[in-house]
């Protein structure tokens, strides 16, 4: 996958069962966000992205993917109704992990309406020695392509906790 290419096409469920597919939202920004349950910079970032997510307009969506083999449909529900999650989908084989080449939660990609990854990474600038964020890395690529031009910042290391493949 590379920056400023076509963003590869995919189809899951949701934990209701309705399958989703990526290009079902063409026309859309699309954040699409590598999540888990149990990690605590997902719960952290999750507080973060519904902030911003509510003031952007109806032409962003949120494709919440957990592709961890560890946690059940179960914790995945209620984990994403306690944080208000819009909708969470189901990636227990991490086929659409291994395809975007996520490695943490939360891993997360901007891809504009015409269906172009714009920008892949960390949420924010946080660090070990840097707690509390400075940047919103997720919201200044969102706001850019909301304004029409493309992000300035298109990529940054992602971190959290590491993807769990295998059970």
């Amino acid at each position: 996958m590379e920056i400023n290419h076509p963003a590869p096409d995919f189809e899951l469920p949701d934990l209701e069962g309705k399958f989703h597919r990526l290009s079902d939202y063409r026309g859309k920004i699309v954040i699409i966000n590598f999540w888990s349950c149990e990690c605590p910079y997902s719960e952290r970032a999750d507080k973060a992205i519904m902030s911003m997510f509510v003031q952007w307009p109806n032409d962003v969506v949120m494709l919440t993917i957990a592709a961890n083999r560890s946690e059940n449909v179960e914790a995945l529900r209620n984990a994403a109704n306690a944080r208000s999650l819009p909708m969470v989908m189901l990636d227990a084989l991490c086929f659409v992990a291994d395809l975007y080449e996520a490695q943490t939660t939360p891993h997360v990609y901007v891809i504009d309406r015409d269906g172009i990854l714009r920008y892949r990474g960390a949420v924010d600038d946080v660090t070990f020695r840097q707690r509390i964020p400075s940047r919103f890395f997720l919201g200044e690529a969102v706001e850019a392509l909301l304004e029409g031009h493309l992000p300035a910042l298109t990529e940054s290391p992602a971190y959290g906790c590491t993807i769990v493949r295998e059970v």
